[in-house]
């Protein structure tokens, strides 16, 4: 076997895996679907985070929302099909602000809630949610230059 067919083989051995896994715990596409539309259906109603979302994709809910399902589905079933940049669509963004990361992760429990997910897909996309969230967090916001134990007050 060459190097490339054993990759093509391991990667297939990947989605297998992580398709039984979500099988397992009740996800499919439909589930994802259910859940994003639900999710920015809510996001667009929040006090707080409604006008960060439609400012920056006022006239593009659709396409966002392709691209939400899109993101879910290559992480639930480790297909790599998401080519998106997700820091970079995030920075520059009018009225985002650390704090609301929190409240993104409160309204996505609550509607996991709501759209029924098992306890075991619950906890996967609210785990998986809170590293996203850590990860964006620490990109737009974390200033390393502030924890310099030689900085001056």
């Amino acid at each position: 076997m060459t190097e490339l067919s054993g990759r093509a083989a391991n990667r297939a051995d990947i989605i297998a895996r992580a398709e039984a896994e979500m099988t397992r715990i009740g996800v499919d596409q439909a589930f994802i679907d259910r859940l994003v539309d639900t999710f920015y259906d809510r996001i667009q109603q929040h006090p707080n985070l409604g006008p960060v979302f439609d400012a920056r994709l006022s006239g593009r809910w659709p396409e966002h929302m392709v691209k939400m399902k899109s993101f879910w589905t290559s992480i639930a079933f480790k297909t790599g099909a998401y080519g998106g940049k997700p820091v970079q669509a995030h920075h520059g963004v009018e009225g985002l602000a650390e704090e609301l990361f929190g409240q993104w992760l409160q309204l996505f429990a609550l509607t996991l809630r709501d759209v029924g997910a098992s306890r075991e897909a619950g906890d996967w996309f609210i785990n998986t949610a809170e590293r996203i969230a850590k990860s964006l967090v620490l990109s737009l916001f974390y200033n390393p230059a502030l924890d310099d134990p030689n900085r001056q007050p």
